[in-house]
């Protein structure tokens, strides 16, 4: 991994991208968005994850974290990536989607030649973490993660592509409870 890419302070804020292998569009499908939004609040609740904007596109993540416990960031994130991707191939076992076995094939075959990996591998390694040190960081990172939907022309205004905290930027109430950037 890129020495540019860590978590070198624990306390700094972060921007991260959490990447579903073979970039794989899995969060097509409302369930397993609702299981990453689910995840993500026990993190919040249990593990001190702090999240201050989020969205889920298709085949990644953007977040903008940070944490407010004792807890290593870097580990509460490879807890959330390790439960969520047993349950998301559990969710594609149960499911009758036309992709079942496209998708777990990807997945088998990409923890195959893994010994840290049992059966499935969802997620690419790493999360390109980037500290945001700077008003200015954070305010560029903050635009460039909700204007991803409008970019994928799936809305046309960052607030209303509901999977986003955009609409908590402007007065609404999202489905995740963030601390707004000030």
């Amino acid at each position: 991994m890129s020495e540019k890419y860590k978590f070198y302070n624990p306390d700094d804020m972060y921007f991260i991208t959490p990447t579903v292998i073979g970039w794989v569009d899995i969060f097509t499908k409302s369930r397993y968005c609702e299981l990453i939004l689910n995840s993500l609040r026990f993190c919040q609740h249990n593990k001190g994850l702090v999240i201050h904007a989020w969205v889920i596109m298709s085949n990644h993540l953007h977040l903008i974290v940070s944490k407010s416990s004792d807890l290593v960031l870097q580990d509460i994130l490879r807890d959330f990536k390790r439960f969520t991707s047993i349950e998301i191939i559990k969710l594609i076992n149960e499911s009758s989607d036309s992709r079942k076995t496209w998708m777990l094939e990807i997945f088998s075959n990409a923890a195959a030649n893994l010994k840290r990996v049992k059966d499935y591998k969802v997620w690419q390694d790493g999360n390109h973490p980037i500290a945001l040190c700077t008003t200015e960081e954070m305010d560029q990172r903050l635009d460039y993660l909700h204007d991803n939907p409008v970019r994928a022309e799936i809305v046309n205004n960052q607030e209303d592509y509901i999977y986003s905290s955009a609409i908590d930027y402007t007065g609404g109430k999202g489905l995740l409870n963030i601390d707004l950037l000030e």
